[in-house]
């Protein structure tokens, strides 16, 4: 039997000592590394327009039931009053205190069995599948289908594609290739779409935060599509996209893709007997306390307050009010110094110990990324991802800062390990620097920002 997270946190004496120094290896999926470079193929998704296998790097949980809906209303802010078939919503959940779960994208394609999927990364979906398991051993119509990851599934593959079509020419690509002439989609809306005759979903949306649609459909026409959306795009100079580059895609959508998960108060005792301590994942970066709650965070604090509606009985509800009532922390975009950046670079190449080393196109060298950020000398926030984006020539991360602190304003990231911790990941000998950084709006980019969300 695995191991419990409660039992591995008896084990190592405290949550932080275990996530620490627990091993978090890098998973490896069945999408090259990069198809041409990454850096070009970072700056398609700004340029022409660029293609995403997205069909391997997330889990999936499939849903159906009549009180499935109840209950993701009972441990979620989400809203679920216009929640219907053709819509799809990030759905967030919080524990008692308000603070943060995690996230993923829910879809409605149809009714009946599989028509409800939740997809992201395990965090969420494991704290969604324990309240099914609760809720069907009450009795509840719920029901329930986990497919993880390409990683971590043997042999048999997802059961949908999904490709990400994203850039300034997207919608070229998209007249070109159809069967028929585009439905108008609004934002995280659902179209229906013909490509040579097969059918195919696609909602509308960007990881990048740049026009485009993720299209998805049965596993069986997933080389079918590709060829199709390769085929139309080759006039548009269409770039597939591999992991490397996708990787860094975050830093321009402004999506926090790991925010650590908020279950290690008294609430949440029952469900780390449940959990294996395998899938809490690890933490890495200069954040180091001995006090779990410096790691948590609201959903206002990673600009996922839209989400929240109080419309309806949730958990944790009346925390999350006086929270939303004036949130101390927001998202923004953190811009590296680039000669701090260089000086990272340089120390790897000259006599003495070497600052932690500064990884291209993605720093994250853990599940949750969580360095912190000083001013002078008092934490004011967390960078939690960090990258380089070749279109922008620029080092940035996403991070939460306190309010006070406005776009323009300089703040330092603390980079490296102090004290070093025990994973396989971290260099064994290195220093802590500190980096410069300038404080921007985060998603960085104008459309982003703006035309992006438009209709939603």
């Amino acid at each position: 039997m695995s191991e419990t997270l409660a039992q591995a946190i008896a084990r190592a004496g405290s949550p932080i000592e275990l996530l620490r120094n627990q091993n978090w290896p890098a998973f490896t999926f069945p999408v090259a590394p990069e198809f041409t470079n990454w850096r070009d193929e970072q700056r398609a998704w700004n340029t022409t327009v660029a293609l995403m296998d997205q069909s391997h790097h997330m889990t999936q949980l499939f849903m159906h039931g009549a009180d499935v809906i109840p209950l993701l209303e009972s441990i979620s802010p989400n809203t679920f009053a216009t929640f219907r078939k053709g819509v799809a919503k990030q759905l967030i959940s919080v524990n008692k205190d308000g603070y943060l779960i995690g996230d993923g994208i829910l879809f409605y394609n149809e009714e009946g069995p599989d028509g409800l999927v939740l997809i992201g990364h395990h965090i969420l979906i494991d704290w969604v599948r324990y309240n099914l398991e609760k809720a069907e051993a009450a009795g509840k119509d719920v029901h329930h289908r986990l497919e993880a990851n390409s990683s971590m599934r043997e042999g048999a593959p997802p059961t949908f594609y999904r490709y990400e079509l994203q850039g300034p020419l997207a919608n070229e690509v998209l007249a070109k290739v159809l069967t028929a002439p585009a439905p108008s989609v609004k934002f995280f809306h659902i179209g229906d779409f013909e490509i040579g005759g097969r059918h195919v979903y696609g909602l509308r949306h960007g990881m990048a935060g740049q026009p485009g649609f993720e299209f998805y459909g049965p596993w069986a026409d997933s080389d079918f599509i590709l060829e199709a959306l390769m085929e139309a795009g080759a006039e548009f100079d269409i770039r597939r996209v591999g992991a490397k580059a996708y990787s860094s895609s975050p830093q321009e959508s402004g999506w926090v893709p790991t925010p650590f998960p908020a279950i290690f108060d008294e609430d949440f005792a029952e469900y780390r007997e449940w959990l294996p301590a395998a899938r809490a994942g690890s933490v890495a970066g200069s954040l180091y306390s001995s006090d779990i709650h410096d790691f948590y965070m609201t959903p206002f604090d990673i600009g996922l307050g839209r989400s929240v509606k109080f419309d309806h009985d949730f958990s944790g509800r009346a925390a999350l009010e006086k929270i939303a009532e004036s949130p101390k922390r927001r998202k923004v975009t953190l811009l590296w110094n680039s000669e701090d950046v260089a000086d990272i670079v340089r120390s790897q190449v000259e006599p003495g110990t070497p600052a932690k080393f500064l990884d291209f196109p993605k720093a994250r060298y853990g599940f949750y990324q969580m360095d912190e950020v000083q001013v002078d000398g008092k934490r004011v926030g967390i960078s939690t991802d960090a990258g380089y984006v070749s279109f922008d020539q620029l080092y940035m991360s996403l991070a939460t800062l306190d309010v006070e602190f406005e776009d323009g304003a300089e703040v330092e990231v603390i980079w490296g390990e102090d004290p070093i911790s025990k994973k396989p990941q971290v260099d064994r000998a290195h220093r802590q620097v500190r980096i410069r950084a300038t404080v921007a709006p985060a998603p960085f980019h104008d459309f982003a920002r703006t035309v992006y969300r438009a209709d939603a």
